[in-house]
């Protein structure tokens, strides 16, 4: 995996290991790690991307948002009035922009979206390896296995439904929109 942090390093190893003393088939070792933990790799990476972009974009946007109308307040005259002015401009611009792309983006709600389904995939696999949870009832885990793998298959399924729908939904607000306008545009033609 590029771009790795030593946490996921860490996770990767960790849980690598904890696969490798199940009692498990090497098919089935294989398919967890391909599978379940290549996932929670892959979400835990996403989660911390789009939290990154979204506490920058909100920072960016709360900071300009309360020096601008500061700036705006001060009253200096000659060659500083219009260094004030030109910073007054490009630091509303800076928090138009960032309010734009987070809106555009939805970091916010990837961010939670991604977090929420990694913890439970998380969950999962720790109640396959501890045979806790709804695998109490196995004797084993290769026995618990083949439930684990149908679950595993459901939260993924339910999460690329939930995305799919999130993008059908915005597209549809877009195509929406663009129909507004050109009715608009229409009837002031």
């Amino acid at each position: 995996m590029a771009n790795t942090n030593p946490g996921q390093e860490w996770m990767k190893t960790e849980l690598g290991e904890l696969i490798e003393q199940l009692q498990l088939g090497e098919l089935q070792k294989r398919s967890l790690r391909s599978r379940w933990l290549d996932q929670v790799l892959w979400m835990e990476a996403k989660a911390g991307q789009v939290q990154f972009r979204y506490y920058t974009l909100r920072i960016m946007a709360i900071v300009g948002g309360v020096i601008v109308p500061a700036l705006v307040g001060l009253n200096f005259t000659g060659p500083t009035n219009e260094i004030v002015r030109g910073v007054t401009f490009f630091l509303g611009l800076a928090v138009a922009i960032s309010v734009a792309v987070e809106e555009f983006f939805h970091y916010g709600e990837r961010w939670r979206h991604y977090r929420s389904t990694v913890e439970v995939l998380k969950s999962e696999g720790w109640q396959l390896f501890q045979l806790s949870g709804r695998y109490e009832h196995q004797a084993s885990h290769e026995a618990a296995y083949r439930e684990f793998a149908d679950r595993v298959e459901q939260i993924l399924s339910a999460d690329v439904s939930k995305f799919i729908t999130e993008v059908v939904r915005e597209k549809s607000h877009t195509d929406i929109d663009a129909k507004i306008r050109k009715g608009e545009q229409a009837n002031n033609a």
